[in-house]
């Protein structure tokens, strides 16, 4: 099983560069990035975290940047996004920006996605909550084709274009990891993923998890789909956690970074020394 890092990068903590350098040194196998495109100061949506959203959910960088600069200095992990709004973007815009930045990683980067759960962002962008993981989907079906074809078009619910040519194309298509745990997601990572991204399974709900992953693989054998990658947000972080994932099928683990506050570079690279340990 192999073990990475995610994070919200901020403005006020590490650099980039510095957290990219530093991942790959200590033998970490992937680093993920958070997005918000911004926060809505009306805070009408509720945090799914709890009573008050943190500070770091405004100051993030835009990840796709982010990790254009960190595979500028890495040259070995995997590089992705923890989970990208993509229904929030234009997606000829952002299969540009995929293929550009896979293009700089050498084929290393994941586009992990989600729909969201801020629906004054959503709206900011136009984009109707109650249709955003529909637009999601249609948003990534119109990135693979531009990926994959010379000459590409799509006519769909939310997108719509004549034929297009846009390069560069990706070394290769990257693999879409569906985020999400609800009782459909499934169905999603079958029909547009080539993984799943889970949030934050606590080790006492690992033999219900275990079910899903089994199911996941039986539902994709069926499929013609093949292996359909495990990687899991959030990890609890004690060697018997990890050993535990492994036992339920979980092919990788993203350990957050926890927030140290302004100026405390330092105090994050304590931080991946000490889960640098939990490496097996």
């Amino acid at each position: 099983m192999e073990l990475g890092i995610v994070t919200f990068l901020t403005d006020y903590g590490i650099s980039p560069v510095e957290l990219g350098r530093a991942t790959e040194e200590r033998g970490f196998d992937a680093l993920f990035l958070t997005e918000h495109t911004h926060i809505p100061a009306s805070r009408v949506s509720p945090w799914p975290g709890g009573p008050e959203l943190p500070t770091r959910y405004s100051h993030t960088f835009d990840p796709f940047v982010a990790l254009g600069a960190i595979a500028a200095v890495t040259s070995r992990i995997a590089l992705g996004t923890g989970v990208s709004l993509v229904a929030q973007h234009d997606p000829i815009v952002l299969a540009k920006t995929v293929a550009s930045l896979d293009r700089i990683a050498a084929g290393r980067f994941e586009l992990g996605v989600g729909p969201g759960w801020n629906a004054e962002e959503m709206a900011h962008h136009g984009v109707d909550p109650a249709r955003r993981t529909a637009r999601m989907l249609e948003h990534l079906e119109a990135m693979r084709a531009i990926w994959t074809a010379d000459e590409a078009e799509f006519h769909g619910r939310f997108v719509d274009f004549s034929p297009i040519w846009s390069w560069p194309k990706p070394m290769r298509v990257p693999p879409v990891l569906i985020g999400g745990g609800g009782p459909t997601v499934l169905d999603r990572v079958l029909s547009h993923g080539d993984g799943w991204i889970p949030l934050r399974v606590p080790v006492d709900e690992l033999a219900a998890f275990a079910e899903r992953i089994a199911e996941l693989r039986r539902r994709a054998a069926d499929a013609g789909r093949g292996d359909l990658p495990v990687t899991l947000y959030g990890a609890a972080r004690t060697p018997e956690a990890v050993a535990s994932y492994a036992a339920a099928g979980v092919d990788r683990l993203l350990f957050e970074l926890t927030d140290p506050g302004p100026d405390a570079a330092g105090a994050t690279l304590a931080e991946l020394d000490t889960l640098a340990d939990l490496r097996p």
